[in-house]
């Protein structure tokens, strides 16, 4: 669908709430917009129609876009690039992620966050982005062969240089983001976080809070799946990543859905869908917690979007508490090998 300026000025109703990000100034909306499905993982997607749906994404106030060198690899941040043209650029805020060395057939050879390599990558989202600055910069995975204190010691000459606002890192333990920190403040940590992914919560968050760090929350419907849309793996096209993924599988999906159904239940007695009490759960977990659900279309966006203005009596948010106190979600959230790639240094 296609959207007239005077449609747009018509349906851009809603005033998001604004959050802050770390303690260096970093200000985003209350929900932000993950862009990696719209051009990778999970089956095919239309480039025009991914257009629109961030050029609509700008006219409720999501305009925290995350995207990644790996998703693709390169051709979501090809995809944002395009979306931003013709568009102020300081009206979007733009978060991306490095963490690959990519062979020339675009396949990952291996993690590398060695300072050479730090320099050389920027530059390329930069081209793929078309701007001259990234707003957060993530590494995406940790690099075990380079200490982070020389990672985070280049991303840091970025900021000295203006090729970037803003630090961060995806998928880190405590120790790690104390000795990263300690380098440059860190203005957020990006973690999985959703009513079936809470591990952070005993160590990374507290961790986070103490150091005034920002907690970009991924995933937060659940790869889609607490939106109650996903009920057998045959929902899911062929090529879709998910089928790969541990909870996905046959028998650990159907487990799984016992969650998902008490999740709609508790939201069609309050008017609201599964994937907005989903989200206005993680949004009540703290102000400093900033949700990035991804769509590829904009019902669904404008849907998401409404999340942030939902309100609940705690006899409801109770409710949902006694129904996660009662379940233990089947499968991990990676495979063996993805497992690996995440930090847990204490």
């Amino acid at each position: 669908m296609r959207y007239t300026p005077q449609a747009r000025r018509r349906r851009a109703n809603l005033t998001m709430e604004r959050r802050s990000l770390g303690r260096q100034g970093l200000q985003v909306p209350a929900i932000g917009l993950g862009c990696m499905g719209m051009s990778w993982a999970y089956g095919g997607a239309d480039e025009a129609d991914a257009v629109g749906v961030l050029h609509r994404a700008l006219d409720l106030g999501v305009n925290f876009w995350d995207t990644a060198e790996m998703y693709g690899p390169f051709t979501n941040e090809e995809l944002v690039g395009k979306a931003l043209q013709g568009r102020r650029r300081q009206d979007v805020v733009i978060a991306t992620k490095f963490a690959m060395r990519f062979g020339p057939d675009r396949r990952p050879i291996g993690l590398d966050g060695s300072p050479a390599h730090v320099r050389w990558t920027v530059d390329g989202s930069l081209r793929r982005l078309g701007t001259d600055y990234i707003d957060l910069y993530y590494q995406h995975r940790l690099d075990p062969k380079t200490p982070i204190e020389e990672t985070i010691g280049a991303m840091a000459d970025l900021v000295k240089a203006g090729k970037v606002r803003y630090i961060g890192l995806s998928e880190v333990g405590p120790g790690t983001i104390r000795r990263a920190h300690a380098t440059h403040p860190l203005s957020a940590v990006q973690s999985e976080y959703s009513l079936w992914t809470r591990g952070i919560e005993d160590k990374v968050l507290p961790t986070l809070r103490e150091l005034g760090i920002g907690l970009v929350a991924y995933s937060p419907v659940g790869r889609g799946f607490l939106t109650g849309t996903i009920t057998s793996v045959e929902d899911l096209p062929e090529s879709d990543w998910r089928r790969t993924n541990p909870r996905f599988e046959r028998n650990n999906l159907e487990h799984n859905l016992r969650l998902v159904r008490a999740v709609d239940g508790i939201a069609g007695r309050h008017g609201v869908t599964a994937a907005q009490l989903a989200l206005a759960w993680v949004l009540r977990r703290g102000n400093d917690i900033v949700p990035i659900p991804g769509t590829r279309r904009i019902r669904y966006l404008e849907e998401n979007a409404r999340a942030a203005a939902v309100t609940l009596p705690q006899a409801t948010w109770s409710e949902v508490d006694a129904a996660l106190a009662s379940f233990d979600v089947a499968g991990a959230r990676y495979t063996d090998a993805a497992m690996r790639m995440l930090d847990t240094t204490e």
